[in-house]
């Protein structure tokens, strides 16, 4: 019996789950020869190493399918593994928190870390195994059964390594074709994330200007390829500047397991996505330098980041400090689950409006005293009561002018299914449990127009949200 042939695969061996991962399999010899035909899969997803398909120890399931006319089955595997990845929220173990290492029993949220986190949740390996089974095909000690289904032995084929993150494809993303042994396999090139020069690009859609005020908590994300020499070992390098545009030092961070990353050379899921905290308030938990410079005779009113190694690997992203608003409106700040699994980040500055809605059940009470020696007229007992309520708050919320550019993560911000409100830096003890600083919250804001200067002239836009915990007080 001829080998089964994987016809068609993925062109690229790095994936978004959001996108049709199709494999098409052929097996010519069974197909025409054999009865009750079926291709299946076995399908291994790991968190950590990458899985050995001969094993059964990152075995997610198995999966069959019948051939279709043209005599191939055809297998789309987005449905099953999309349930795989999901976001991190908690900083990964050893991370930092204000000097203070993540323990197992100590966690705080992703979002106000020192300096690096790797992932736990956002990236997973995948390798597949294809097999043939039909009617009466030998078992593996050579027994025949014209009456069983059996897989059929020596006619398996085994996929590529893939690497699978949390990401989803838009259908302006453009695909591409494979080439050589797989001309038929499209994909998304995912060569802009691939950090190997100055054009390239961290885990975002966002504007390479990014604007926050001295308070907010945030991260960017980037794609490590552990294939690349040591030679060219990253790391973050900030530069800080004064109005003016005149430097004001910098530093740099290197990727390692001090700065709250393992080795990231090794082939290991959880190194394959690295969040870095890289706000205003991030940087005041560990530099020194950043917290002299806020409060100097000339402040820092900007500063850069990008990944480095011998020269520059990404873009030069610009952090810009709000100026303190002298009108008194209360910044908001959001964070979000953007297009490639990880967070996107805004501080609305402007006038924000807070309402609070309440429901709740009544009773009737009884007046007077009934279950005690005496009767007694009391004052406070009797007519229609509150027996519990409950409290909703909903926060209307304005930008300041903005660009055409920022149109794009405010598009992204309505279609996200993460929304949270974050708050900003504390005075508090790095072991606090820390359930201040994260809200989850649901955008209610249900339409998005996207705004240009040639129809708006300057534009602005309104979001609402409402807090997802009901205030729940006391019950009588």
């Amino acid at each position: 019996m001829a080998v089964s042939v994987i016809e068609q695969s993925p062109s690229v061996l790095t994936l978004p789950v959001g996108q049709d991962i199709i494999f098409v399999i052929s097996n010519d010899t069974a197909v025409a020869n054999e009865s009750k035909v079926k291709f299946g899969v076995e399908i291994h997803v790991s968190n950590s190493t990458p899985p050995n398909v001969s094993t059964a120890n990152d075995l997610l399931g198995t999966f069959k399918t019948t051939p279709n006319n043209a005599g191939v089955g055809i297998f789309d595997l987005r449905s099953v593994i999309e349930n795989y990845v999901k976001p991190d929220n908690i900083a990964s173990k050893d991370s930092e928190y204000k000097g203070s290492a993540t323990t197992d029993n100590i966690k705080f949220p992703l979002h106000i870390i020192d300096k690096f986190s790797l992932n736990d949740n956002t990236v997973r390996y995948m390798a597949m195994q294809f097999f043939v089974e039909y009617l009466g095909a030998t078992d593996s000690a050579g027994n025949q059964d014209d009456n069983v289904v059996r897989r059929q032995v020596g006619t398996s084929a085994n996929s590529d390594l893939y690497t699978l993150f949390n990401g989803y494809l838009k259908h302006t993303d453009e695909l591409i074709f494979g080439s050589g042994f797989n001309p038929a396999g499209f994909g998304y090139d995912i060569t802009k994330f691939r950090l190997t020069d100055a054009s390239k690009s961290f885990l975002t859609n966002t504007p390479t200007a990014l604007y926050a005020n001295s308070i907010d908590y945030g991260t960017l994300s980037f794609l490590m390829d552990v294939s690349i020499s040591l030679l060219l070992a990253y790391n973050i390098r900030f530069e800080y500047y004064d109005s003016e545009g005149n430097s004001l030092g910098g530093e740099t961070i290197d990727i390692d397991t001090a700065n709250g990353a393992y080795d990231v050379w090794s082939a290991n899921a959880k190194n394959l996505i690295v969040h870095v905290g890289c706000y205003p308030a991030n940087l005041q938990g560990w530099s020194s330098t950043f917290r002299t410079l806020l409060t100097a005779a000339t402040p820092v009113k900007y500063y850069t980041i990008n990944a480095a190694g011998l020269s520059a690997r990404t873009q030069t992203y610009t952090i810009n400090i709000n100026c303190t608003n002298t009108k008194g409106y209360e910044s908001i700040r959001l964070c979000w689950l953007n297009q490639w699994g990880v967070w996107d980040y805004y501080t609305f500055t402007q006038k924000s409006v807070r309402s609070t809605t309440t429901q709740g059940s009544t009773y009737t009470q009884l007046e007077g005293t009934w279950n005690q020696s005496k009767y007694r007229l009391d004052s406070f007992r009797g007519g229609k009561k509150a027996f519990r309520v409950n409290a909703m708050e909903k926060i209307t919320m304005n930008t300041d002018f903005v660009t055409e550019a920022d149109a794009v993560i405010f598009e992204e911000l309505i279609n996200s299914p993460e929304v949270y409100l974050l708050k900003g830096y504390q005075t508090d003890d790095a072991r606090s449990v820390l359930n201040q600083y994260v809200t989850p919250v649901r955008l209610t804001t249900s339409s998005f127009t996207t705004k240009t200067i040639a129809n708006d002239k300057l534009m602005q836009y309104t979001f609402e949200v409402e807090k997802s915990k009901t205030l729940r007080t006391q019950s009588v």
